[in-house]
């Protein structure tokens, strides 16, 4: 893809924000914060009023701050981890803290005097980097605990029993050539007598979809995408180019191939 690593990093964000673990923490925050009434919204708010104030809040912060580390960590992915924490966390703390000062002068008509700036910034930045350091440790351990499983023998991929060992890489895309499928792998391409529904049911564990009624991908091999009218262009990691269907848009949308919004 044009611009492969934000795009991954944009999918994870959206995989952590449609968690209904996140959303239940950051309700159940929200109303904790509603009912302690903090920075004197307990003064200036109703309960109903301060609890849509900190759920938009809550909501929009933690999104931001959840979005710039994942596009940081993946932009700086060989960097320091302190490197990456120093960063992640000025971003993050620069970006909340004007949405903080957009909720508070829509709803309060209120803007921090230029004096009160360092204590405020200050603050922000130093709870922004406290959160992200955290973010970075449990992401870290979360890694760790992964290990074990990402270890273990994967089940084999039955297709490329069809191939020569020689070519027997990691699947990149399967497409139709009269009746013969052309199995197109990281170390190579093979055409095999079968029908392409067969060819798909023995990828395994693969992580893909069929495209086009010609044409199946691994999301993982994909390298650039581009929209001409209402269908798709997908630049493989072997150059190959795959088109995606008008009725095939959604699919490579739900991978984060393709923003949304496009």
């Amino acid at each position: 893809m044009n611009d492969s690593k934000t795009q991954l990093a944009l999918r994870e964000w959206r995989t952590d924000m449609s968690n209904p673990i996140t959303w239940v923490a950051l309700m159940g925050t929200a109303a904790i914060l509603s009912l302690l009434g903090p920075f004197g919204t307990d003064q200036t708010l109703g309960l109903i009023h301060r609890l849509l104030y900190w759920i938009v809040t809550v909501t929009l912060t933690f999104g931001f701050g959840a979005l710039s580390n994942e596009v940081i960590r993946h932009w700086m992915s060989k960097a320091p981890i302190a490197l990456i924490i120093l960063v992640a966390g000025c971003v993050t703390g620069l970006g909340i803290c004007l949405i903080v000062m957009v909720i508070n002068w829509i709803v309060f008509d209120f803007v921090p005097p230029l004096n009160e700036w360092p204590t405020f910034f200050g603050t922000v930045m130093a709870i922004s980097y406290i959160v992200t350091g955290a973010l970075y440790y449990a992401g870290l351990r979360r890694g760790e605990a992964a290990a074990p499983a990402a270890t273990a023998t994967p089940k084999p991929v039955a297709l490329l029993d069809r191939i020569p060992l020689e070519k027997r890489g990691r699947l990149v895309a399967l497409s139709v050539e009269d009746h013969y499928v052309r199995i197109a792998t990281t170390k190579g391409t093979e055409m095999v007598l079968m029908r392409l529904s067969d060819a798909i049911r023995e990828t395994g564990e693969t992580a893909g979809a069929q495209v086009h009624r010609s044409h199946w991908i691994a999301f993982a091999q994909v390298r650039a995408v581009r929209r001409e009218g209402d269908r798709a262009i997908l630049t493989m990691s072997n150059d190959s180019e795959i088109p995606v269907s008008r009725a095939n848009i959604a699919k490579i949308k739900e991978a984060g191939l393709l923003p949304r919004s496009q």
